[in-house]
């Protein structure tokens, strides 16, 4: 692992601060938190609607009220992630408040068989529904506009940061103008730091970046981490997520390389496209850092985590990735429901 001094010092503090390895709650910091699901159930706000669901209904009541829309919320009972949006973000005043006056929120339970009526009038299961929509991690958020248009999903959980920003960026309508990630960039302070910056991992493969799998299939399948400098986020990943013998030991079965999302490196992309890192990142839509994308031998995107990951959630989708669960089931969801020991 390769470090400037300044970010070792950084990490050094960020290992105290954090109690080393240990995996646990650490309550002013939303990005540190044990993974492992909960003994007690999540529980929401009062102020998430009490549904019948029919979302076409409650699009309707919403935009009558002088709302912006809804928010679907998808969780799980259990689910540390879905705790720390509840916890956190949504026992913020100024978040709270701003929600309420632009949004109802319905909450839907990705592994109910109960049936919800989708915007478009659609009646299915809340686990069919989950699916359709792609909730790969909870909490996932879809945001429906006054047409009942998505204007913007969220698949696991953010910060506060990143969450106000998704709040303003529907309620302002930006997403008819722009992508999520040019609206947050616009906004991201740390655009002036440099690819140096970063953290690096003995098992990142050096440049040049010739990632191209389109004529000639890898032997692996490749891992790429788009991440830039001065990321409180990606210092944590490195500190404490790939410091664990377990996922540095599935990270060996991979191709990984690291890229910074804001730089100007060359890249040929698993497809075969000569872009520079910042161009493919934004291409892809990637916002967040650290973004893990992963991809199959023949440059296929398989599943991207771009939220807040820690061991449990990040183990899963490796063994996902290297057993071949998605040939089997293309749905992240489905297969840890053919196991829900996972």
């Amino acid at each position: 692992m390769s470090l400037r001094p300044a970010i070792l010092i950084h990490m050094l503090l960020l290992l105290v601060w954090t109690g080393g390895m240990a995996m646990a709650d650490v309550g002013e910091d939303p990005l540190v938190f044990d993974d492992v699901p909960l003994k007690e159930m999540v529980q929401h706000p009062d102020w998430f609607k009490d549904s019948f669901l029919d979302l076409k209904d409650d699009l309707k009541e919403a935009v009558d009220n002088g709302k912006r829309g809804i928010i679907v919320y998808f969780g799980q009972k259990r689910c540390p992630y879905c705790r720390q949006l509840m916890e956190i973000n949504f026992k913020m005043p100024d978040i709270v408040k701003y929600t309420r006056d632009n949004f109802d929120v319905i909450g839907i339970d990705i592994w109910s068989p109960e049936e919800v009526t989708d915007p478009a009038g659609n009646t299915m299961s809340q686990r069919d529904y989950a699916l359709k929509m792609g909730t790969n991690f909870t909490p996932s958020l879809v945001f429906y506009d006054k047409d009942g248009n998505i204007a913007l999903r969220l698949r696991g959980y953010y910060p506060p940061y990143q969450f106000r920003a998704a709040l303003e960026y529907v309620a302002g309508e930006h997403y008819k103008r722009e992508r999520f990630n040019v609206y947050l960039a616009r906004g991201d302070s740390t655009l002036r730091f440099e690819a140096e910056d970063m953290v690096e991992e003995d098992f990142f493969l050096p440049p040049p970046y010739h990632l191209d799998r389109s004529k000639f299939p890898g032997e692996r399948p490749l891992a790429v981490f788009f991440e830039q400098g001065n990321c409180h986020a990606c210092d944590i990943l490195h500190t404490q997520l790939l410091r664990q013998p377990a996922i540095q030991e599935l990270f060996d079965a991979f191709d990984s390389v690291q890229l910074n999302m804001r730089g100007n490196e060359p890249v040929i992309t698993p497809d075969g496209r000569k872009l520079s890192a910042r161009e493919w990142a934004n291409s892809l839509g990637v916002f967040y850092a650290p973004t893990l994308i992963f991809f199959d031998e023949n440059g296929k995107e398989i599943i991207r985590v771009d939220s807040v990951v820690h061991f449990f959630r990040l183990r899963n989708v490796l063994n996902y990735v290297l057993s071949k669960g998605y040939l089997s089931h293309p749905s992240f969801q489905l297969w840890r429901s053919a196991d829900r020991n996972r």
